[in-house]
């Protein structure tokens, strides 16, 4: 995850007055400016969803809400292959750049500051789209179909539907799915050979001080 603050901003123990003056350091800090949240989020999706599909990735999700003097931007976006650190800090400042041109432009997407926050959707997202479904092909997932709830391994999806383990159910008749966490048991542990040589010369040479 990365974060950016339109340029400008202060640190955040300082604010200052409406005559360029700075407020003394007792004077309580002022909230951010009362916007409707659904709208600004709206205009928020219009300005940086093609800025995001422009750099190649999918914008998942954009929430907006309100951090004492500021507003916190929290944007989601995920790839094919997934997304690392570097691509989220490339795709946040072009976001960044985007929101600060827009607003320069009169265009009042936001009002006052903002602390931008993008960053790729965990495990525990929702799979409700098809491509969320293509990105998790070989994970243990659970599902509700046609009402009923079933757990198993995904093993193909396109844009029609899902395999899951051997059965084809159309999207029409999934639920939102969630990606299962998976603890490989102990009897299913792959060792390496060395380690295990390792730990009987260390047993040998631990029975040899003994005696």
């Amino acid at each position: 995850m990365t974060q950016r603050g339109r340029g400008g901003a202060r640190p955040a123990n300082r604010h200052s007055s409406g005559r360029g003056r700075e407020a003394a350091p007792e004077a309580r800090t002022p909230a951010a400016p009362r916007i409707d949240l659904v709208a600004a989020k709206a205009r928020v999706r219009t300005v940086i969803e093609p800025v995001v599909a422009a750099a190649g990735y999918d914008l998942e999700d954009v929430s907006l809400s309100r951090a004492g003097r500021r507003h916190v931007v929290r944007v989601l976006v995920d790839a094919d292959g997934g997304i690392n650190l570097d691509d989220v800090a490339v795709v946040s400042r072009e976001i960044s750049a985007a929101l600060d041109a827009a607003d320069e432009s009169g265009a009042e997407v936001l009002a006052g500051e903002y602390q931008l926050e993008v960053s790729s959707p965990g495990v525990d997202r929702p799979l409700t789209q098809p491509r969320h479904w293509r990105r998790n092909v070989g994970r243990l997932v659970a599902v509700t179909a046609a009402g009923q709830g079933l757990t198993g391994r995904l093993t193909a999806a396109d844009d029609d539907g899902i395999v899951l383990d051997g059965r084809s159910l159309a999207y029409s008749e999934l639920g939102p799915g969630k990606v299962q966490i998976e603890f490989k048991r102990l009897d299913e542990a792959v060792f390496d050979e060395d380690d295990e040589d390792d730990d009987l010369d260390d047993d040998e040479d631990g029975e040899g001080e003994e005696r």
